[in-house]
């Protein structure tokens, strides 16, 4: 069995729903999934929120599960979170911050505009219901603390408490473990891993504000951009504009 970080090694055997938005973080979170449980073995959710690139990520997450051949497959709509607004991926009065990898750590009391409140517990929330009902004994989601955003609900210790309230709120017989592969890891180390699997990273998408070509200078695509230099690798995705990498740190 393995455990919740996913330490290389382990191997699962029951069935597993896997947190696939059609980002590089959980494409390669499906990649270890798939590694660990059986191709036969894993469903895919995704959630579609009413971020600005809701239909770009859900492409992605029906290429990426079509690679992956598995027919197991739920799509949701939560778009209360366009309606509440206060995030930048969801609510257009507020700008998506360009050219700005100062990001803060995973501890920092500083959260950036494109976190939207809480988000990943609704998420989980879904993945544990459908995982009650397909008898999964694991939940996998792409979460980074190390070397992302900063956002709160990326933390350990989110899911630490968050493995608890699914013991005390669910069947007495459902025993479900949340496990986050890659949540320790930097980024470059992800697409190494990626690569390592074979995983479709040039299927997935990123940016925050583009759907035709990545922005290139949205936090995100800052990050994937160091990403793929760091690791020395190529990023086959289409890019409107590219900042340097003297400016990517």
């Amino acid at each position: 069995m393995g455990n919740r970080n996913g330490e290389p090694g382990m191997t699962d055997t029951e069935k597993a729903v896997v947190l696939l938005s059609g980002g590089m973080d959980s494409c390669v979170s499906t990649a270890i999934a798939r590694e660990r449980c059986g191709a036969g073995n894993i469903a895919l959710l995704h959630a579609g929120y009413g971020q600005r690139t809701e239909r770009r990520e859900r492409r992605a997450f029906e290429a990426i599960a079509d690679f992956y051949g598995v027919r197991e497959r739920l799509v949701v709509a939560l778009h209360h979170f366009r309606t509440m607004g206060g995030s930048a991926l969801t609510d257009p009065r507020i700008a998506v911050p360009e050219n700005d990898l100062g990001a803060p750590g995973p501890h920092s009391s500083a959260i950036p505009v494109t976190y939207v409140p809480f988000r990943n517990a609704h998420f989980l929330s879904v993945a544990v219901s459908w995982a009650e009902v397909l008898g999964a004994g694991a939940i996998y989601i792409g979460a980074v603390a190390e070397d992302s955003s900063g956002y709160p609900d990326c933390r350990p210790e989110y899911y630490r408490v968050f493995q608890e309230l699914i013991r005390v709120g669910t069947r007495p017989e459902t025993q479900v473990r949340i496990v986050t592969p890659v949540i320790e890891m930097k980024k470059s180390e992800i697409v190494r891993r990626g690569l390592e699997l074979g995983a479709p990273l040039d299927l997935t998408w990123s940016c925050y504000q583009e759907e035709d070509r990545a922005c290139g200078v949205c936090d995100s695509c800052l990050l994937r951009l160091r990403a793929f230099a760091e690791a020395g690798a190529s990023d086959a995705i289409p890019y409107r504009r590219a900042v340097p990498a003297s400016r990517r740190s």
